[in-house]
């Protein structure tokens, strides 16, 4: 194979960015196949990518047989029925999150996938891919900080899209942090409470902003995060781990922090999640498609198609998400609710 031929359905902010990425930065893909529920948009894009087509629904470009592999940027509420679709047709797809926006359907797709014997759903938790995550992990594997105990987050956007509601910090802003937590401490989350401050006098009406989440692991570790969504400010994420010799920090862009005047001293925030996560969604994207490729020409029928968080990752974030909107309600600690992951062969 010289090329994997990749079908971006989606073409919108996420989407029309991986076409980006995928014809200019990615080594060894090219963008073969568009798809978005606006037809023209998709239409436009294709005729700047040689060899491009689009095609009007999103199934008939998964079944396509010039389609190698897809990438997910299509609403969630659309997933389960399109990654079914790649299941069926033996398609590697990377999906953005989340897998499904239900735990039932999520699960559902975790043991269609394991059914088939191999692994063909990666999910887009792309903070796994970005440096400063990948060096506190390492930090914390090589024991620098002793035994991890605590850990603080922020997660601060400067706005969100209208029709944004209180559950949607849960489910859009918190999952990166739910995932992050997994990925760091390889722990599952047993509990989580949603704490609402006095929302923000700037925030649309009855959107509940900030919020607090308490996360505790089945080791017993304990994980906060502010979530505050409509900061007017920028892009701000940052993360703490605590351990019983030190404590590591990432998200400071202590690169850019600068003297300006007798005093004062300060920097930039990035503007938005592409700026601070473009270096971590280019090596996402590059190893999924050198795994697929690897996949594809080693042609072993139980090959993994995945380098990264796969389609139980996905349902375990969205476990616990779902107990995390049960809180936003009840504002009490909900315990998570999750199968056992050796119950299902291949998972």
């Amino acid at each position: 194979m010289s090329e994997l031929r990749v079908a971006v359905l989606g073409v919108g902010l996420m989407g029309a960015d991986h076409v980006a990425r995928i014809d200019r930065k990615i080594k060894g893909a090219r963008v073969a196949v568009v798809n978005d529920f606006v037809a023209e948009k998709a239409e436009q894009i294709a005729a700047g990518i040689d060899g491009c087509r689009a095609i009007g629904d999103p199934l008939d470009a998964i079944a396509d047989p010039e389609v190698d592999a897809v990438v997910l940027a299509t609403p969630g509420p659309t997933h389960e029925k399109q990654l079914l679709a790649c299941l069926e047709h033996g398609k590697p797809v990377l999906c953005e999150k989340p897998l499904t926006t239900d735990v039932t359907t999520s699960l559902e797709i975790v043991k269609r996938e394991a059914e088939l014997g191999r692994r063909l759903i990666q999910v887009g938790f792309m903070r796994r891919f970005d440096n400063e995550y990948a060096a506190l992990k390492a930090a914390i594997a090589a024991g620098d900080l002793g035994t991890p105990l605590v850990m603080h987050c922020a997660h601060r956007n400067p706005a969100v899209p209208h029709g944004f509601d209180s559950s949607m910090v849960v489910r859009d802003s918190l999952v990166h942090e739910v995932d992050v937590t997994r990925f760091i401490f390889d722990d599952e989350i047993t509990s989580i409470q949603i704490v609402k401050p006095a929302a923000n006098p700037a925030a649309p009406e009855g959107l509940a902003d900030p919020q607090i989440a308490i996360l505790r692991t089945a080791s017993g570790k304990h994980v906060d995060v502010e979530l505050f969504v409509t900061t007017g400010v920028a892009y701000e994420v940052r993360t703490e781990v605590v351990g019983e010799k030190g404590s590591a920090m990432i998200g400071l862009d202590v690169n850019l922090v600068r003297k300006s005047a007798p005093g004062t001293w300060g920097g930039q925030i990035t503007p938005g999640f592409r700026e601070r996560f473009g270096q971590a969604y280019d090596t996402e994207v590059q190893r999924w498609v050198d795994a697929v490729t690897a996949g594809v020409t080693g042609g072993n029928s139980a090959a993994n198609f995945v380098d990264g968080p796969t389609a139980w990752d996905g349902y375990a974030a969205a476990a616990v998400c779902e107990a995390g909107v049960q809180s936003l309600h009840s504002g009490l600690p909900v315990e998570v609710e999750m199968v056992d992951r050796a119950s299902i062969k291949g998972a």
